[in-house]
């Protein structure tokens, strides 16, 4: 992992999940519709399903731990907007949405009045704000 963290470096691939389990999973439903297609019976069909159940369960479990960090970074930006902000951008913190909170909890803490204003004002896209950023607080605990 990188020392130092920026917008182009920040991305997280987790090599076993996206480079070996949901591969060789995607490859395996490939090959169990092959099999279903070469040899239409109802064990090949049955075999489709369960690899596709496999596929999916990796793929939601992933999905579920991403939520649940989006649920703790939503946390942890209403604490720290409530001491950093002004009341009156306080109070808008419900109006900013969970992909504008994500982004700004990279933001460092001289920049994230302006930064939420400009997310409020212009309803301003995740991708955007994090190339926004000038001062990149660096998170190397995620999901």
């Amino acid at each position: 992992m990188a020392n130092v963290q920026t917008y182009k470096n920040h991305i997280r691939w987790f090599a076993p999940f996206h480079f070996f389990a949901l591969p060789v999973l995607l490859l395996n439903v490939a090959n169990e519709v092959r099999q279903f297609y070469m040899d239409p019976t109802r064990y090949s069909g049955f075999a489709v399903l369960v690899a596709a159940a496999l596929f999916m369960s990796c793929l939601l479990g992933r999905v579920q731990a991403l939520a649940a960090q989006d649920r703790v970074i939503r946390l942890e930006m209403r604490l720290r907007m409530q001491a950093l902000l002004p009341a009156d951008l306080t109070a808008r913190f419900n109006d900013l949405t969970v992909r504008q909170l994500v982004a700004l909890r990279f933001a460092g803490d001289a920049e994230l009045a302006d930064l939420v204003r400009t997310a409020l004002k212009d309803k301003t896209k995740e991708g955007d704000l994090k190339r926004m950023i000038k001062q990149w607080v660096p998170d190397h605990v995620r999901v």
